[in-house]
């Protein structure tokens, strides 16, 4: 399945719209906590810990945007959003979430 930031698919024409979707990864305050006892992994001002966790965070999105789309009929999903909002009681909460529209290409 592509999956595209764009509006549009170069070399391809979408025959259908299915619908928005969205997938979501929510990553709980116990990740913080060991972000810090590992400050060791600090490297240049970056937490390696810190980005393999939002990386999987994405890659979790991603792969729900993906699901969602194919069980519409979905070829491809274009328009790809990634947000990112810190949330729970104390800020102690990640959330990253995907959105896009799911479309049939040809």
């Amino acid at each position: 399945m592509i999956i595209t930031t764009t509006p549009t698919i170069e070399g391809k024409r979408i025959v259908r719209y299915c619908g928005v979707v969205a997938g979501e990864a929510i990553l709980g305050a116990n990740l913080f906590k060991d972000l810090f006892a590992n400050i060791r992994d600090m490297v240049g001002g970056r937490s390696a810990t810190y980005e393999r966790e939002l990386q999987r965070a994405r890659d979790i999105a991603l792969r729900e945007l993906e699901e969602r789309a194919e069980e519409l009929g979905a070829t491809a999903v274009v328009g790809v959003d990634l947000d990112y909002e810190v949330m729970g009681q104390g800020n102690g909460m990640l959330m990253v979430s995907a959105s896009g529209t799911a479309v049939v290409v040809e």
